[in-house]
């Protein structure tokens, strides 16, 4: 059977905060795709409040203390929320040095290991969601330019009433399981996930 490590880096979302499940959306996914031949070691790296500058600083360190050769590793990354949170009127990070920061993450870590990127989520409020949306496109951009696979899930999780209804009557913010279950089948229908089933006709 394949051993494969998939690290999973990023921001609340990627550490699943508000799951009374304590799954998030990477716990699902690995359940989902571990199996027929593939034994997944899943290792959630999702610290709440990350930015791409956040994550710029750990990232390498981190794979590199949990990498184990010659077993196969990946790395999934999910940021960008909180570069673009409103602070006192302000966004926390500059839309350059976003730019800036997710453009080295991505093309150092798809030279190390493959690499996946998924986008940040729908924000509750019209001033958030649109800034949100900007983020996406922007991180889609740059992971164009790397050669990364970008998943844009703000369409998917906004069309899914799921995700809205359970961070709005949560803490505005994070939603509870049915959203990170939404979030993961989205990566589960994904083409690019590495472990895609195709739905039988």
């Amino acid at each position: 059977m394949e051993d494969i490590r998939i690290y999973f880096i990023g921001d609340s979302y990627v550490n699943g905060t508000g799951d009374p499940q304590y799954l998030g959306w990477p716990g699902r996914v690995c359940a989902a795709s571990n199996g027929n031949g593939v034994a997944i070691t899943g290792y959630n790296l999702g610290i709440r409040a990350d930015t791409s500058a956040d994550v710029l600083r750990r990232w390498e360190e981190e794979v590199a203390s949990r990498r184990l050769t010659p077993h196969d590793g990946r790395i999934v990354f999910g940021f960008g929320a909180n570069d673009c949170f409103l602070v006192d009127g302000q966004i926390r990070v500059k839309r350059t040095e976003s730019e800036k920061n997710a453009y080295e993450i991505l093309s150092k870590a798809k030279d190390l290991l493959p690499t996946l990127m998924i986008g940040p989520p729908p924000g509750l409020g019209e001033e958030q969601h649109a800034l949100r949306k900007d983020m996406s496109s922007l991180m889609q951009e740059i992971a164009a330019r790397t050669g990364v696979p970008y998943l844009d899930v703000i369409q998917g999780l906004g069309d899914a009433a799921t995700w809205r209804e359970e961070a709005g009557s949560g803490d505005q913010v994070h939603p509870a399981a049915g959203g990170y279950a939404a979030l993961a089948q989205l990566v589960l229908d994904w083409p690019k996930w590495w472990f895609y089933s195709p739905p039988q006709s």
